[in-house]
């Protein structure tokens, strides 16, 4: 006997064209699906039974037909310090996902999962230590903002697809997410205001590239030299740094969007005078900006934060040389603030 449920159409991962292609077979007015959509999308709700709008008749025909992705906080951690919080979300399957809300002067960011755990196997990673489990779905890309946004209360004006999962493994899936995230019907967020980071898979920035997007792409770099970054990133043995910066040039032409190069200062690895040295003679040709992170220290690896000193010496050595650079704030430090470290330490208290 078939699972009903494996049936069902994901509705959340529909945009609106597709919507309303879908409830033709209801012989419902064309008007009912924007009324579906703006509940989904703009109003957040997490269940048929808050569209009040719409009869409860074929609220029911929706439960029948459709499945409506909706996220649980499983755990909330709160820094202390300043007010970031982390939010692990169980999905229907029992995978675990998880969020970063952070609160700027220019507004509220949320950091999303892509995927739930990674398989690009980055050295420094909490994120990668127990592989792939599987792809999230559009929805459950959304959801993780929709759900941070009720229980916080508050709107989300950035998104960031920097947290568990590499966004380019999961193409499709995140091209319909970008889709929904910036519709005009929903909740609108400017392309501009949203970043997607990538450990640099060559094919996957030339196909983005092609979209044309508006969107910032972080690449992870964290080394300037093949061999160094060969040492740090599996991902590096399949496309050599020439590529990954050939790729990048193809971005901006294609977009005219600077790339953003995301650096991880790792004391005794990476942040030396010549590994600065190396960096600007890497991207010094690019329009790109550098963000310098402070290595958020994960008890698997053995990688320890540069001392403020270096930071601040490889910052200045940048700037000198003509290139934009800012050191990247360190949020919620004290609540398992690196990617896949709330996560992890859930599973490792599982029986």
């Amino acid at each position: 006997m078939s699972n009903k449920t494996e049936e069902k159409t994901d509705i959340k991962s529909l945009t609106l064209p597709q919507l309303q292609e879908e409830l033709k077979r209801f012989s419902e007015p064309a008007y009912r699906a924007g009324q579906l959509y703006e509940w989904m999308h703009r109003k957040l709700v997490a269940d048929y039974e808050e569209m009040t709008n719409l009869s409860k008749a074929f609220r029911e025909k929706c439960r029948e037909a459709f499945t409506c992705t909706t996220l649980h906080a499983v755990k909330v951690q709160e820094s202390r310090l300043d007010g970031t919080k982390k939010f692990l979300f169980a999905l229907s399957d029992g995978n675990l996902v998880e969020s970063v809300w952070m609160r700027y002067k220019h507004g509220n960011s949320v950091c999303i999962s892509s995927q739930a755990g990674c398989r690009m196997g980055c050295r420094f990673c909490a994120s990668t230590l127990d592989g792939l489990e599987r792809n999230l779905l559009p929805s459950e890309m959304l959801e993780q903002v929709y759900a941070v946004t009720r229980l916080t209360g508050e709107r989300v004006s950035n998104v960031v697809v920097m947290g568990t999962g590499e966004p380019l493994d999961n193409y499709e899936n995140l091209l319909r997410f970008l889709t929904l995230l910036t519709d005009e019907n929903g909740l609108h967020i400017s392309q501009r205001n949203v970043t997607v980071s990538t450990c640099g898979i060559v094919p996957g920035i030339r196909r983005l590239a092609e979209e044309r997007l508006q969107i910032t792409l972080a690449l992870s770099l964290h080394a300037a030299t093949d061999e160094k970054r060969r040492s740090m990133m599996p991902i590096a043995e399949r496309y050599s740094l020439d590529e990954l910066m050939r790729a990048c040039t193809y971005y901006f032409e294609k977009t005219g969007r600077r790339i953003t190069f995301e650096y991880s200062l790792a004391d005794g690895i990476n942040d030396a005078k010549e590994d600065a040295e190396a960096l600007i003679s890497l991207i010094k040709p690019l329009n790109c900006h550098v963000n310098l992170i402070p290595i958020n220290p994960v008890k698997e690896r053995n990688f320890r934060q540069s001392d403020r000193r270096a930071v601040e010496g490889f910052k200045n050595k940048l700037e000198k040389n003509g290139i934009n650079v800012t050191i990247r704030r360190e949020m919620g430090r004290d609540i398992d603030g690196a990617c896949g470290q709330l996560r992890r330490s859930h599973l490792m208290k599982q029986p």
